[in-house]
Order: C-alpha cells, then structure tokens, then sequence
C-alpha cells in the first residue's frame, strides 16, 4: 500500500465464468489511478501466482486479512470442472466444488498456499463471507454434492508472524441455511443479509443482521422488508452491495406485459431507520430470451450477461460498443450465429441453452480445420 489515496484502495478480481464457459485461475488487481471530475481512471494488473496457485473456480470468496501491519488475501470455496481424466464429449461441462481448502495469497511477493483444516469437510459454494482485521467469518453455502445448504458458520484466524502464517478454523453456533446472499453492512459492527436462496427454487425472503461486539458474532431476524408484490413472486432475483447499506435488487420481468422481456431493478436501504421504506424501481434494462415462467429452477449461479458479439470473446478485438439499432437482427447482437449450412435451429424460438451450472452451454467450440462454433442442439447431447 502506498502513501496516496489512489493506492489505498484497491480491488482484487479472481476467477469467474465467461459466456463460453471457460473458467480462469487469473488474479488482477485494480486500483484508482486518479480522479478527475467526474472521470475516474483504473489500472488493472495480473498478478502471476506461484506455490498453491487456487485451481480456476467459480461461486467462491476472496478477503483480505489484516495481522501485525501486514495483509494477506484468502480464497476460499467455489466450483471448478471436474478432473480432466473424468471429463467426456457428455461431461465436459460438469463442475463439482472444489476441496475446502484455505489459501493465503500474498499480494506483494505474488505467492500462494494452501491449508488443510479438519473443521472444513466439505467443499462449499455461493456462501457469504465477512472479514474483520485477521479474522474471516464464512456463513451458509451450498453443496453440490450433497445438494444442501448447511448452516454453516465457520471463524477462520490468520497470523502473520514473521515467520509462516499461522491458520486455524473453529466452528460456531448460529449459523444461517442459505446461499447466494447479499452482503451489506450499515455501520463499522453490524452487517445485513439480504436475499439469497433456502431451497434451489425458493427464495429466501427473511433478512439478518449480523452484530459484532468483543470479538463475538450474533446473528438475528430483522424485520421483514416491505417486498412488492413482483419481487416476492419472481423466481429468481439478484444483485449486489451498493455499501452504506444499500442493496440493488434486480427480478425478471413479466413478458405478458406490453413491454416484454424486461429486467426491473430496485434499491432496497438496510440502515436503521429506513428498514421499512419502501423499494423504489431504479431503472429497467438488460432483456432476455427466456419466459421466466417457463424456465427452469434458479440454480445459484444463475448469470445475467450483457449483448456482447459472439467473436469478442476473442481477446483481440476491442470491445464492442452496444447498437440499439441492431436489437431487432439476432444475426448482429447476443449469442446468435449460424454454426454450420445444414443448421436447422429457428432463430426466432431459439433459447441458449446457457446456464452457469455448466451443463447446457449455448455453443461448443470445435476445433477441428479453421475451428467452428456448433450449436448444443445440433450435437444431439444427451
């Protein structure tokens, strides 16, 4: 860390899905330049691992801890692929969580190591992670082997003495069933939980505080928010912490309606004294191709992409800038391109088959010749 502002805060980008399918092991770190005005200007860098290097993974948490005036960051949890030597043409895309194993990070010198603590049995993904100085703390998640979302809470504690890194994970009381929640927090000792999920197709309506005081955590109801009537019926939802504990909350639209295929947006403010107010809708944007009453359960990793041309994923190209007047030519925008001449997929009722559980993807590449893209519905997959 640096002695100007622009230093001091940084964000740190690890892993993640792309459109393709493709998981990354990368790690980039993002820090302010400057701001100007209005303009606020970012470097991203890669940071290259040695040691444990975290396998490519998906629905997991990465924190910074804090010890003896230095820093370190964990990874934990998430989904990856399945050992290459069981991926088959039927379960390429098959994912399983990874081991539960605690990496340390160490941002200036780029070196990585893993822990194997006996308190964490079982891989976990989607949970909810708090970190306070050199303290982690990781609540619920879910289980894809077991298909369950235990009420997990675990405290995990780094040392940073000069020598080795000292880990240890002791298992509290208390803990919440759910997964894919959104974490805000209101003041410097008390978080809120906000959304999530308690079954796969079953919102989870309840919210929680979560209190800190003497190195004790607490975790309690709060009262219910005042949902609308399309949030508490929507199927899916989504969003992400807009801090000072302010949630943006985003549902599928009811395409029934004049202006189909629409996602509504909402702020939901979690401080003290506006627990009651009222959602107000933002914005509405991003369409889909999909009837959210026709589709299928929510599965945790549920992703909401962006138009993006289909050879963008390229990596050298630049990015291309959205065209309101391609909207209608599904040829031009989205995911939609003609994969062979004996292609017999209807672009008016076809639907990606695209979901972030990795089992459906839209398009397979095929690199036999010049390589070509190949729709999953004419490889007949099972």
């Amino acid at each position: 860390k640096g002695g100007l502002e622009s230093e001091r805060q940084q964000y740190i980008i690890h892993g993640g899905k792309t459109p393709n399918n493709e998981l990354s092991d990368k790690m980039y770190v993002m820090s302010v330049v400057c701001k100007n005005n209005k303009k606020v200007t970012f470097r991203c860098t890669e940071k290259d691992l040695v040691g444990d290097v975290p396998e490519a993974r998906y629905g997991h948490s990465i924190d910074v801890v804090y010890s003896r005036g230095k820093s370190m960051g964990v990874v934990f949890g998430g989904r990856s692929y399945i050992p290459s030597a069981q991926r088959t043409t039927e379960k390429w895309n098959t994912v399983a969580d990874c081991l539960p194993h605690v990496f340390l990070v160490d941002f200036e010198f780029g070196c990585s190591t893993s822990y194997i603590l006996p308190e964490l049995q079982d891989g976990l993904s989607f949970h909810v992670s708090i970190a306070r100085n050199d303290t982690i703390y990781i609540l619920g998640g879910h289980s894809l082997a077991n298909n369950i979302r235990p009420a997990n809470l675990y405290r995990i504690k780094v040392d940073l003495p000069l020598g080795s890194p000292a880990v240890n994970c002791t298992v509290l009381p208390g803990g919440i069933s759910v997964s894919s929640a959104i974490l805000t927090q209101t003041n410097n000792d008390e978080f809120v939980i906000v959304g999530g999920y308690q079954l796969e197709n079953q919102k989870r309506m309840v919210c929680n505080t979560i209190s800190f005081e003497d190195n004790k955590i607490e975790i309690r109801e709060m009262e219910t928010p005042d949902w609308t009537p399309d949030i508490k019926h929507s199927k899916i939802w989504f969003g992400s912490n807009m801090s000072n504990g302010t949630v943006f909350l985003g549902i599928p639209g009811d395409n029934k309606q004049a202006v189909s295929e629409t996602y509504y947006f909402y702020m939901l403010k979690c401080a003290e004294d506006d627990v009651n107010e009222d959602q107000k809708t933002f914005t509405n944007s991003q369409t889909s191709t999909e009837d959210p009453g026709d589709s299928t359960p929510f599965e945790d990793s549920e992703e909401f992409c962006f138009s993006a041309e289909a050879n963008s994923f390229n990596g050298d190209d630049e990015f291309d800038t959205y065209n309101e007047d391609d909207e209608e030519d599904e040829s031009v925008t989205g995911y939609w391109i003609t994969c062979c001449s004996t292609c017999d997929v209807d672009i008016n009722t076809w639907v990606p088959f695209y979901s972030t559980e990795l089992n459906k993807p839209a398009m397979i590449y095929c690199s036999h010749g010049d390589g070509h893209w190949v729709h999953a519905q004419c490889m007949d997959l099972a």
